[in-house]
């Protein structure tokens, strides 16, 4: 009968399971994520002509999935850009005291693709 050391043994079965999660993450394409956040209203009263709302500048997005969390943060035109694995995440922002949760709240990824969603933020002015 053939015997292998335990040190051995347990660098294979290590090297085996290192081998096996990388093939397996490059198996899962991860897909892109982009659009614009804006909050709003801005003033208690919004008029005909006059944009009630302006973009998200520095707002942190927080996506979550099955004990996944991942995050971007808006640039000073709201855009945000991400990279995530299929799925749907429930989404928060750190937007304070209103708006940690925009619209929509959750988001399907769809593996594979780059798809637009916008986001809305409440500002709670009315």
């Amino acid at each position: 009968m053939w015997r292998m050391n335990s040190t051995r043994a347990c660098a294979l079965v290590a090297a085996t399971l290192a081998g096996v999660a990388t093939a397996a993450s490059a198996a899962v394409p991860r897909s892109n994520l982009y659009g614009i956040v804006r909050r709003g209203p801005i003033m208690p009263v919004c008029r005909v002509g006059v944009s009630c709302d302006a973009p998200a500048a520095r707002v942190m997005l927080t996506f979550a999935r099955a004990g996944v969390v991942e995050t971007t943060r808006t640039d000073e035109h709201g855009k945000y850009r991400i990279k995530l694995s299929a799925g749907i995440y429930a989404v928060h922002t750190s937007s304070k005291p209103f708006g940690q949760v925009p619209r929509p709240a959750k988001v399907h990824v769809r593996a594979g693709h780059s798809d637009q969603i916008d986001f809305a933020i409440d500002t709670g002015i009315r």
